[in-house]
């Protein structure tokens, strides 16, 4: 059985096992806020995401990862959509992915409805491609 759900204190380890980017500090935030999700199946962790609101007002997923012996399985679509649902049902009528030009989630994002919309250049990595989403 999938469950998905707010991300918890007692997921840390778990939660820092896929996600290698997020300042320790910042954790406690996204379990006060709500705005990190943790995807289990038959009780076992899997995937994770999370997001912050762009502009102040628009969520903007920075992260989604899912361990990997439960990739390409549909629990990334599945964390993607309850994501969606959420932000719709708070209101927002947009929201923003963003990946790097060079990596394939791009393509999973496009099969999810999401449009290229920009991209930002840095030179210590290519491309950030950003792509957004009426919902």
């Amino acid at each position: 059985m999938v469950e998905i759900r707010y991300v918890q204190t007692g997921d840390k380890a778990f939660w820092f096992r896929l996600d290698r980017h997020l300042p320790e500090p910042e954790f406690e935030n996204k379990v006060k806020l709500k705005r990190g999700y943790v995807l289990t199946d038959n009780n076992i962790p899997a995937g994770i995401l999370r997001y912050n609101l762009f502009w102040d007002n628009t969520p903007f997923c920075t992260l989604i990862f899912m361990d990997d012996a439960y990739r390409r399985k549909g629990f990334g679509k599945m964390l993607m959509e309850r994501w969606e649902r959420d932000m719709k049902d708070k209101g927002c009528k947009l929201v923003l992915v963003s990946t790097q030009a060079d990596e394939d989630a791009q393509h999973f994002y496009r099969k999810l409805g999401y449009r290229d919309c920009g991209g930002l250049v840095l030179d210590s990595q290519p491309m950030e491609l950003f792509l957004a989403k009426e919902i």
